[in-house]
């Protein structure tokens, strides 16, 4: 297979190199493509722009992850929506028809399920706009899909960490966590196993569904997650007390449409994941 990586970060550059490893060619689109390892053949690119690079014509599959500048809604459409229509306008341009394009999305497009579980027959509803803008960038994806013979994929993804990624890590270290009062549940997923996620459902045989939540198997309480921190670090409880507004949203997403995909997890919960990050384990890509 030619696998198109139209934005290629630290999770985009993972599963570049998961595909190269499985054998595929892979073109990897992005700024700055000097700074992609040898697997991937970089090219400069800038996704908010109209003017891409041709695409390679034996395309099999494309893959969508970006990230947005900033934190504004401006930021945000010109990255994801940018993206999209760019990327299929680049489609059209070069008459390129690949079997799939896989666009990383996010469960922020569920908003707050006051602790409820969600998943991808769940209606989406977004609380702030950068929910709403992934709510659109795939409804474009979808739409402007519809009837060409690629396949449309997006994989909302829970929070990622992984090497360099230790938000909560150093909120514990430095004494800043807080403990919420009550339950509040949280979804992510350990960078490796999103890339590998993404390389499972651009290769296999069957057919893919139109959504996937891309979480693992433990949408764990905030509190017990700080407290196995603590203990980890040998640190003592973060305190409990007033947290503020839950990040992403207080909700539980199942895992189980992935799962049946083939889709396997070398970090089924939060325990495994951060062990290894706190040993050190693992390189983030630049």
């Amino acid at each position: 297979m030619t696998i198109l990586l139209a934005g290629c970060g630290d999770l985009g550059t993972e599963a570049g190199l998961r595909f190269a490893a499985a054998g595929h060619r892979v073109v990897g689109w992005r700024r700055s493509p000097a700074k992609l390892p040898p697997a991937i053949e970089g090219v400069a690119a800038d996704l908010s722009a109209a003017d891409l690079p041709p695409v390679p014509a034996d395309t099999t599959a494309v893959v969508i992850a970006v990230a947005a500048d900033s934190p504004t809604e401006a930021a945000y459409r010109a990255a994801y929506l940018g993206a999209v229509n760019h990327v299929l306008d680049a489609l059209v341009r070069d008459r390129i028809t690949p079997k799939r394009v896989l666009f990383v999305s996010s469960t922020a497009v569920y908003g707050d399920a006051d602790g409820g579980w969600v998943d991808e027959s769940t209606m989406p509803n977004p609380g702030g706009f950068s929910g709403r803008i992934l709510v659109e960038a795939e409804d474009l994806l979808r739409s402007r899909l519809a009837g060409t013979g690629t396949a449309a994929v997006s994989l909302r993804l829970g929070g990622i960490y992984g090497p360099g990624r230790t938000r909560l890590i150093d909120q514990v270290k430095t004494g800043s966590a807080v403990i919420p009062r009550d339950a509040r549940y949280t979804n992510r997923i350990h960078r490796d196993d999103a890339a590998a996620a993404i390389v499972q459902l651009c290769t296999m045989p069957q057919d893919p569904a139109p959504v996937y939540v891309g979480v693992d198997d433990d949408p764990a309480d905030l509190g017990s997650v700080l407290r196995f921190l603590a203990g980890e670090l040998g640190l003592a409880e973060p305190p409990v007390g007033d947290a503020g507004p839950a990040r992403g949203g207080n909700k539980r997403c199942r895992n189980s449409l992935l799962r049946s995909a083939g889709a396997d997890f070398v970090f089924p919960t939060f325990r495994e994941g951060y062990r290894s990050v706190l040993a050190g384990h693992g390189t983030r890509h630049l």
